[in-house]
């Protein structure tokens, strides 16, 4: 019984996804378990990283010398080229319901989180967490920006950048 009732949940929310759109960026006040120092406390180790910076790191002078260079009609902030890679979900079809600013957060790897967000926490419900849209952030991911369309592009070691940015759950 307890089986066919968690079908039913899982199907109604599949179908509540696909049925009313996909899922919406939620952005970082949407990660409330991941603030929880008990849990590893993810948020503080994004807070530190260069991807929580990364939105204003294109309000530079640096950035709009280099946006001008490529040949770009706009600041490095307003033009799509950069803000592809700086912004979670930038040009992508989903809603956002957070700010720009926030730059590149636990969505840009993990995908538009409103419908996993309150189940993808428990390790039973990894599957469906990916059935409702969590993405498990690998090589390829990383290198839909890290790659030799960035003008700053310097090379990437997937492993030593994994190493700088590990945030794993306390379990």
């Amino acid at each position: 019984m307890k089986r066919i009732a968690t079908l039913l949940v899982f199907g109604v929310m599949i179908f509540a996804v696909s049925a009313f759109g996909q899922n919406k960026y939620i952005g970082m006040k949407g990660c409330t378990c991941h603030k929880l120092e008990k849990n590893g406390n993810q948020v503080k180790i994004w807070e530190g990283s260069d991807h929580a910076k990364a939105y204003k790191t294109l309000l530079t002078d640096k950035a709009n010398e280099i946006a001008k260079k490529k040949g770009l009609s706009k600041p490095a902030a307003e033009s799509p080229e950069c803000l592809k890679c700086h912004v979670a979900g930038y040009g992508k079809p989903q809603d956002k319901t957070y700010k720009i600013d926030e730059g590149v957060q636990c969505e840009s790897c993990h995908g538009a989180a409103s419908a996993y967000k309150t189940i993808h926490s428990k390790p039973e419900n990894k599957e469906k967490a990916k059935a409702a849209g969590l993405v498990i952030g690998d090589e390829k991911t990383c290198k839909e920006c890290h790659n030799s369309d960035s003008p700053t592009f310097k090379g990437f070691n997937f492993k030593e950048a994994m190493a700088k940015i590990a945030h794993p759950l306390k379990k």
